[in-house]
């Protein structure tokens, strides 16, 4: 897919989200970012992709609603035009340990991490098939294409993001017909979560073959070559460092 002039729909306007949404606009696409709470993040990430020359709407919404997943595709049609690709990046991360899990924990985690995947990419797909193809890429984690959990205390948050590997393999037959290709990545030690202390953080360098974390670009990267091929489908693409081998 050539970039210029296509519109993409980002959901999760920080940090990783706001890296991807740039490059995408340094090669000619417009963006909508989604956000939840980083209003301020979400604002500077379109200041900076105006500033390459590219059209940047910002959306608030909580992708927990099923409503709010509609409600962002359409109005990203409505400000900019249209939808060639949709980048569902929208996550939640938070350690529970077994024993305090409650249902609500549980559905919140499937809700944002896998449901809205789907909602989002519902209701993308008949503008996508409108400009005859689209791209949709979905996060997953490194930890569920190695098919096995490593860490406790993260149990719907593995289950959801196995879910959203067989999500995209699933929708990648589904939509192959009218063009639609649809990928996943998976990230592994990209950048360090909030609060993580020294020791921890060289903890992980020490387990990850390549001795160090990757950074933002590393999935914006993979996110290009996913947008940008034409003849992959239902993939789902590793990018840690090697940190599955061990």
């Amino acid at each position: 897919m050539d970039l210029t002039d296509r519109v993409a729909l980002v959901t999760g306007g920080k940090r990783i989200g706001a890296v991807v949404a740039a490059e995408l606009a340094r090669r000619g696409t417009d963006i909508a970012l989604v956000y939840r709470a980083s209003a301020t993040e979400a604002r500077q990430t379109a200041e900076a992709i105006t500033a390459l020359g590219r059209r940047a709407v910002v959306m608030q919404a909580d992708l927990a609603d099923p409503e709010a997943c509609e409600r962002v595709v359409v109005d990203t049609v409505d400000d900019l035009g249209r939808v060639d690709i949709l980048i569902n990046m929208a996550s939640r991360y938070q350690p529970r340990p077994f024993d305090d899990l409650t249902v609500d924990d549980w559905d919140e985690q499937l809700a944002v991490d896998l449901r809205a995947a789907w909602l989002c990419a519902r209701a993308a797909v008949p503008h996508m098939c409108r400009v005859r193809g689209g791209r949709i890429v979905n996060m997953a984690d490194w930890t569920a294409a190695s098919g096995r959990p490593r860490y406790l205390g993260y149990l719907p948050y593995y289950v959801a993001k196995a879910g959203v590997i067989a999500l995209t393999q699933a929708l990648a037959l589904e939509l192959a017909s009218d063009q639609i290709l649809v990928n996943a990545i998976a990230p592994g030690p990209i950048v360090a979560p909030e609060g993580t202390g020294d020791e921890e953080f060289a903890g992980v360098e020490r387990a990850t073959p390549l001795g160090r974390w990757g950074g933002e670009m590393e999935i914006a990267k993979a996110v290009l070559a996913l947008v940008e091929s034409d003849f992959m489908t239902g993939e789902t693409i590793r990018v840690d460092g090697g940190r599955h081998l061990k």
